[in-house]
């Protein structure tokens, strides 16, 4: 009797267990559903677009006017190519050289801290960076350059922003390649008589470029694909600039000319459609991005190759080779450095002479050019000549100038908010409504508003999420629908804001008839940040030593019984760190809401999940572009709304702090 009893306990087991592994592969499909969705609604809207412009017209176009019937869309395509092309001079060489001083440089104590404080540019929300662009970045523009005739926006005004933003992607995805180079390729370096900066240049930056090169990919996506910032910074002038290099010239970009003309667009017209294509290209161009980094990490890998051995590597890092004799091998590897200078100093000289040209004559732009770039040859033979010891110091001396160039940057951006927004602090402000105009009052429905759209959203994409996560680490093999759905979370992960607030605004508040409401924010959001809790979950998973696993399936416990007492509760920490780090950039999100649920102003609180709210993030835009002479408000509405996502990224980083600790493996 008992063993009957025994058998029915166990197939009433096994049976929930194949349960459970249904219920986590239907939801593990969603993220494939909403690819599908996205990719239908888009295009389905832009049909109209395509068939009465032509794809041609609407590429090459070099008009975008739809109060004339015009519909070129090259002066935008030109704008996101000239502000990401902007942002990545500039944050790729500082991001890398940060992410090698984390790495390789800073003691171990200051590593741990450095890391979390550079994450936190990735915290602050884009309207916020917006926002200081415009109060501290244009007028230091101005005052640089006060012979043009800057207006209060211009592509280097966003070009410096964006790439404050793309930074963080760039530094902790380089870093990570970075510090997971073998510790033996570095000693093997040093024992071969390299000092610490010729091991980290010649060994480890090429042992890491697959990860290094992804970090840059990366980066670009994040700036290409950023809305509000550039929204606020551009000057939304759909024209090319004159000359192409024209660095104060007012630009448009794909995403900017969404944000800023859907609303108002006329459902079903041509315009709407129009814009719709926009986003088809913006999703084009993610994918392309996303199959780039791919490929450039699988070549890496395929190059290096996972056969070969670590001296043997290391030979081809250094440029010896026991194949190659020594002297061929110098000639070659003096050949490729010569080659490397004479390219960078051409890149130099054209910078210049274009950046110069701008400023003064033609001819003294040449001069300067060429000046500047004798400068740089005068320099690297100075720098030949010293001794290895000596290139040394002042190699690691510049790189540690730059991480303090970053963290003063960090600095400055939150302290400017804090200390002009601090005092513009009250009970009245926090807890009346706006007055009528907004010209006055109080942020409390704002605020409101934002918490009710945070609750919502990780109601909806917290469980989704960690089950997704669930079922590809413990349930899913290598099968082609897995890949599918991989494929899909990583379009996901890349696909714009601004692409999920027009999904959004298509299904939920149009074809749902939702209306721009609560509801349609939260589902719009959830589905944004669903990515990043799959792959945290995910990582987190993977984590938990397998040994655990083995040990309470032999006590007799079924697949999902171990999952849920033990591999779930050991990876706590990791999945509740990336869900409120996700929680926290749904926080800061503009677009998406301003295209589903979120109104410029309303004196009163939503009554029901089918009514609209304000929000901060969208109050601080409309506060800023619309309502001149409310500076203090601005101020206000910018400091509470970055208290809020701090406190997010300190409840994240703690709670990562709490669970290492009790991590013993």
């Amino acid at each position: 009797m008992e063993s009957y009893q025994y058998g029915l306990e166990r197939r009433s087991r096994t049976d929930s267990d194949k349960v459970m592994r249904y219920v986590l592969l239907a939801v593990s499909s969603l993220a494939v559903l909403v690819v599908l969705l996205i990719i239908l609604f888009t295009l389905g809207n832009s049909i109209t677009a395509i068939k009465e412009i032509g794809i041609l017209d609407f590429l090459f176009g070099d008009v975008w006017r739809p109060s004339g019937g015009d519909y070129g869309a090259l002066p935008l395509i030109t704008g996101s190519i000239l502000v990401t092309l902007g942002s990545m001079v500039l944050a790729v060489p500082v991001g890398i050289a940060c992410a090698i001083y984390i790495s390789e440089i800073a003691p171990v104590k200051l590593r741990t801290t450095l890391k979390p404080v550079v994450e936190l540019f990735s915290a602050i929300p884009s309207v916020v960076f917006g926002f200081v662009g415009m109060m501290v970045i244009v007028p230091a523009l101005k005052v640089l350059f006060p012979d043009q005739q800057l207006f209060s926006n211009s592509w280097l005004a966003a070009s410096i922003v964006l790439a404050l933003m793309a930074m963080p992607t760039i530094i902790s995805v380089s870093e990570d390649a970075i510090h997971a180079v073998p510790r033996s390729y570095r000693e093997a370096s040093l024992a071969m008589g390299a000092t610490k900066w010729e091991s980290i240049v010649k060994v480890v930056l090429p042992a890491a470029v697959s990860g290094v090169s992804a970090a840059i990919i990366l980066g670009i996506g994040r700036a290409i694909g950023e809305t509000m910032a550039v929204l606020m910074l551009t000057g939304n002038a759909p024209i090319i600039p004159d000359p192409l290099w024209n660095v104060y010239s007012l630009i448009s970009t794909l995403t900017g000319t969404i944000a800023l003309q859907l609303p108002e667009a006329v459902t079903g017209s041509v315009t709407q459609s129009a814009l719709f294509e926009l986003g088809v290209l913006l999703m084009i161009i993610v994918l392309i991005i996303n199959m780039l980094s791919r490929h450039v990490v699988n070549s890496a890998k395929r190059r290096i190759g996972e056969g070969d051995g670590k001296l043997s590597l290391l030979f081809r890092m250094t440029g010896r080779s026991s194949i190659i004799p020594e002297s061929v091998s110098d000639r070659l590897s003096e050949h490729r450095s010569t080659l490397m200078r004479c390219g960078m100093l051409l890149l130099a000289f054209i910078g210049v002479w274009m950046f110069a040209s701008l400023l003064t004559s033609d001819v003294m732009a040449l001069v300067s050019a060429a000046v500047v770039v004798a400068a740089l040859v005068g320099l690297g033979y100075v720098f030949d000549k010293v001794d290895s010891t000596s290139r040394q110091t002042v190699c690691i001396g510049g790189v540690t100038v730059v991480m303090g160039a970053v963290i003063l940057m960090l600095a400055i951006i939150i302290g400017h908010i804090l200390i002009k927004g601090i005092p513009a602090l009250s009970i009245e402000f926090l807890t009346t409504s706006p007055a009528p105009g907004g010209r006055g009052g109080g942020i409390y429905p704002a605020i409101i508003g934002s918490l009710e759209l945070i609750a919502g959203t990780a109601v909806i994409a917290f469980p989704l999420g960690v089950l997704t996560g669930i079922y590809l680490n413990e349930y899913a093999k290598d099968t082609r629908f897995t890949r599918i759905i991989r494929e899909a979370i990583d379009l996901l992960n890349g696909t714009p804001s601004i692409v999920f607030g027009m999904f959004g605004m298509v299904l939920f508040v149009t074809a749902l008839g939702f209306g721009y409401s609560l509801l349609a924010g939260w589902i719009t959001l959830a589905f944004m940040i669903l990515p990043v809790i799959i792959r945290t979950t995910e990582e987190a998973l993977k984590s938990v030593p397998k040994d655990l696993r083995e040990a309470s399936r032999a006590m007799g416990a079924t697949k999902w019984r171990t999952i849920y007492k033990v591999v779930l509760p050991a990876a706590m920490g990791g999945v509740v760190t990336g869900a409120i780090l996700s929680i926290g950039r749904a926080a800061g999100e503009t677009a998406p809401i301003m295209l589903t649920a979120a109104v410029i102003s309303q004196p009163h609180l939503a009554g029901s999940i089918l009514d609209p709210v304000m929000a901060l993030p969208l109050h601080l835009y409309h506060l800023a572009m619309d309502l001149p002479g409310t500076t203090e408000l601005q101020y206000g509405t910018a400091t509470v709304l970055l208290i809020i996502v701090l406190i997010f990224f300190v409840a994240a980083s703690l709670v990562r702090s709490h669970y290492s600790k009790k991590v013993r493996w």
